[in-house]
C-alpha cells in the first residue's frame, strides 16, 4: 500500500484557513499537516490544535520563529530605512518570506507533495509567499485555493463553513470581522467600511496603539541603543531582539505612535485601503536615523537612501531573496559596523522627539561645526568649491 500523500497548509486557525482545509480534505486525496508560524501575532494555540483536530488533522506544528523574524529579518530591514510609498513599514510583507520558508522546510521533513496557503486572489500575499516556496522548494506543489475553487465571495465562505459546522468568529461589534494581519512588528486592517477611502477608522479596529488625544498627558522618555546597526537594548538594559521590540510596542502604543491610514498601490496594480499599526518599528526607525546622522559619512548615508525606495519596493512585492535585494543589502550594511551609540528619545501623544545622540564616533567634528573661531576649517576653499560649482550651471 503506498503512503498517503501530504499537504502543508499554512494554518492560523481562523475562518478563512479553517474552510482552506475542509476544501484540501474534500478535493486532494492527502493527509493536512497544519503549519503555523509564530512571529509574534495574538494567537491561541489551544484554539489553533482544537479547530484543527476537529476537522480531523492529526499533525499540527506551531513554531516559534520571534526572535529569528525581528534578528533576520526586521532588524535588517530597518537598517535599510526601508519605506513602501513614503508611509508604510512593510510590516506584513517581510513576514511572508520567514514563513515561506519554514513552511517549506517542514514539507521536506514529512515529505509533503505540495503546500497551500490562504492568501486571496487579489491581494499580495500570495506573490510574496509563492516566490519564497519557489526559492526553497522549488519541485514542491503549491495549491492556491483562492484561485481555483468555487467560493467567489465571504458570503460564500459564510455558507461553507456553516454547512461543515466550522466556527464563524465576530468582531467587537457582533459583526462578521476585519481581515487583520499582525505580528511582532505590526498590524494591519483591512476590509468592510475601510474599503471606502471617504470613511474614517473607527476607533475600536485599533488594537496595539490608543489615539493621540487618550494618551498620556505626561511626557515618555526611552533611550535605545545600537550596536553595529541593530539596537541591543533599552535604556541600558539588553534585551533579545523579540523582548526588545515588544516592550518598545507597549511604550509606543500607550504613546499614540505608530498609526498609518494609506492607500496603497498593489503588486498586481490594484489599489488597496489599509490601517497599520507600527508603533515599536516607528520609534526604530527614527531612531535608527538618529544615530547614523553621527556615526556615517555623507557618502554612505545619501547612498543608502538612494536606494531605498528600490530596496523598499523588492520586499513589498515579495524579492526578499532575489539577488538584487541581497546586492542592496550589501549596500546598506557597508558600514554597519560604525553605527554605535545611543538615541534618547521623547514621547508625546503621538510625537517623537530626539532629544539626544550619544557615540564614540568621529564622523561628526564638533570642531568643524562650531561657529567659534577655528582652524580646524579653512573658509577659503569654500569660496573654491562655490566657483567650480558655479560652473556646472552653464
Amino acid at each position: 500500500m503506498k503512503p498517503q500523500k501530504r499537504i502543508v497548509l499554512a494554518y492560523s486557525g481562523g475562518l478563512d484557513t479553517s474552510i482552506i482545509l475542509k476544501w484540501l480534505q474534500e478535493n486532494y486525496k492527502a493527509e493536512i499537516i497544519c503549519y503555523t508560524a509564530d512571529i509574534g501575532q495574538k494567537i491561541d494555540k489551544k484554539k489553533i490544535i482544537k479547530n484543527a483536530k476537529r476537522l480531523g488533522v492529526k499533525k499540527i506544528i506551531i513554531q516559534n520563529l520571534k526572535n529569528i523574524f525581528v534578528k533576520d529579518y526586521v532588524f535588517p530591514m530597518l537598517r535599510g530605512h526601508a519605506i513602501y510609498e513614503g508611509v508604510y513599514l512593510l510590516g506584513t510583507s517581510i513576514a511572508r518570506p520567514l514563513i515561506a520558508k519554514d513552511q517549506i522546510r517542514i514539507a521536506k521533513k514529512y515529505k509533503a507533495y505540495a503546500v497551500s496557503h490562504g492568501a486571496t486572489g487579489k491581494g499580495n500575499d500570495q506573490v510574496r509567499l509563492e516566490l519564497g516556496y519557489h526559492f526553497f522548494g522549488p519541485k514542491i506543489k503549491i495549491i492556491t485555493p483562492w484561485r481555483i475553487w468555487k467560493l467567489k465571495s465571504r458570503t460564500d465562505l459564510i455558507k461553507y463553513a456553516k454547512k461543515n459546522n466550522i466556527p464563524i468568529p465576530k468582531d467587537k461589534k457582533g459583526a462578521s470581522p476585519f481581515s487583520v494581519d499582525d505580528n511582532l512588528f505590526h498590524t494591519s486592517t483591512e476590509g468592510k467600511v475601510l474599503e471606502n477611502p471617504k470613511n474614517s477608522a473607527p476607533e475600536f479596529i485599533f488594537e496595539r496603539t490608543v489615539s493621540p488625544e487618550k494618551s498620556p498627558n505626561n511626557t515618555t522618555f526611552v533611550s535605545i541603543n545600537f550596536k553595529n546597526g541593530d539596537p541591543i537594548g533599552i535604556n541600558g538594559k539588553k534585551l533579545s531582539p523579540a523582548t526588545l521590540l515588544e516592550k518598545l510596542n507597549k511604550i509606543a502604543g500607550k504613546n499614540g505612535i505608530g498609526r498609518v491610514d494609506l492607500v496603497e498601490n498593489r503588486f498586481l496594480g490594484i489599489k488597496s485601503r489599509g490601517v497599520y499599526e507600527t508603533p515599536g518599528g516607528t520609534i526604530l526607525i527614527n531612531a535608527h536615523r538618529a544615530i547614523e546622522s553621527v556615526t556615517l559619512d555623507k557618502k554612505t548615508m545619501h547612498r543608502k537612501d538612494s536606494i531605498m525606495p528600490r530596496y523598499a519596493e523588492l520586499i513589498y512585492n515579495g524579492y526578499w531573496y532575489s539577488k538584487e535585494r541581497l546586492k542592496l543589502q550589501k549596500i546598506v550594511d557597508l558600514k554597519k559596523n560604525k553605527v554605535n551609540g545611543t538615541v534618547k528619545l521623547k514621547l508625546y501623544k503621538g510625537n517623537i522627539t530626539i532629544l539626544s545622540r550619544i557615540t564614540k564616533s568621529n564622523a561628526y567634528s564638533i570642531k568643524k561645526v562650531s561657529f567659534e573661531e577655528n582652524k580646524s576649517f579653512n573658509r577659503l576653499n569654500v569660496e573654491r568649491f562655490i566657483n567650480f560649482h558655479k560652473k556646472k550651471l552653464k
